[in-house]
């Protein structure tokens, strides 16, 4: 009887250090998490797990802001983050050589634009004390990167901040709508689709101070999905069904933008122009694509102003090696 117990135990330890079938994933505001919208509403995720063996328990979560975001995958909250660049390259930072922080994958390449409806700002050397720029979260947002990414070539590498005093942590949402009614202290908003185009749409005074594709020399992946090494490791089939789902669902953004915005719609409940939403989608500035893009200028210039202590010397330095990610920068 000792020796069935025995053998009981070491069976349940051994199927539970391999059990599977669970994954909590994160997103944000706007449609720069378009991919995660038709992973949901087409289940791909289930449908890859599946021809794996496995029953997967798919929970979504909507968070605003790196930090808060971070946080919640340190806290064991949830197993996959989706922000920007520089969260993630913060966090690997942060976690290298201990939870081993890195990408799993992007979510395209989108334009992300500051927005102002003061009529006297033309260009960041414009604002003053009176402005205010609300941005996903403070000095660590992708926005708040880029922005210091254009402060350091407008003033100088040692000034890179200067303009993070004039900056507030806002979702995408309520920032939006402080441009277009007008009349407060926010008078920027480095936005994300459709928000921004939604602002230089409803409010006449409402136009582009700065674009972040300018800034980094291209088109560039700004808002990636990232994990525990813990996660990837001890969930392999998941892990693989959650990113053979994103490439899917980016080939089925690419192929089908009309569709694309009917499921933005269906899930997000958006009250969204459709025909805004399809523009936006069929811009040639927009990209679906998993493989990071250009996002080394971004993760280096952050070392450089000593944001993190970890120089990447590549790409593959922060992000997890996978044959569905490749061809990346």
């Amino acid at each position: 009887m000792k020796r069935l117990t025995i053998a009981a135990a070491a069976f349940f330890l051994a199927t539970s250090a391999h059990a599977e079938g669970r994954i909590r994933i994160s997103q944000q505001y706007g449609v720069t998490y378009l991919l995660l919208n038709i992973a949901q509403e087409r289940k791909l995720i289930e449908k890859y797990g599946k021809q794996a063996g496995v029953d997967i328990q798919v929970e979504w979560t909507q968070l605003s802001g790196g930090a808060a975001i971070n946080d919640a995958l340190l806290s064991g909250a949830i197993d996959i983050a989706g922000a920007g660049v520089g969260p993630l390259v913060t966090l690997w930072d942060r976690t290298k050589g201990r939870q081993n922080v890195r990408g799993v994958a992007a979510l395209g390449s989108f334009p992300y634009y500051l927005v102002s409806n003061n009529p006297k700002v033309k260009t960041i050397a414009d604002f003053t004390e009176k402005d205010r720029i609300g941005l996903p979260a403070v000095g660590v947002s992708v926005q708040a990167r880029i922005l210091q990414m254009a402060v350091a070539k407008q003033w100088g590498d040692k000034e890179f901040a200067r303009l993070d005093k004039i900056t507030q942590t806002l979702p995408h949402p309520d920032a939006a709508s402080a441009i277009i009614a007008g009349g407060t202290e926010i008078t920027g908003h480095f936005a994300t689709p459709p928000f921004q185009e939604q602002e230089l749409a409803q409010n006449p005074n409402a136009h582009v101070v700065l674009k972040s594709y300018d800034v980094q020399g291209g088109p560039s992946s700004s808002t990636v999905l990232y994990a525990t090494e813990k996660y990837r490791s001890e969930n392999p089939k998941t892990y693989r069904a959650f990113v053979q789902a994103l490439a899917e669902a980016a080939d089925f953004a690419a192929r089908n933008p009309e569709a694309a915005a009917d499921v933005y719609l269906k899930v997000n409940k958006a009250r969204v122009d459709r025909a805004l939403l399809v523009k936006i989608f069929k811009n040639p500035d927009v990209q679906f694509r998993i493989a990071p893009q250009n996002t080394l200028g971004l993760a280096q210039f952050m070392h450089k102003v000593g944001a993190v202590k970890n120089r990447p010397a590549a790409w593959r330095d922060y992000f997890f090696d996978d044959p569905l990610v490749k061809e990346g920068s």
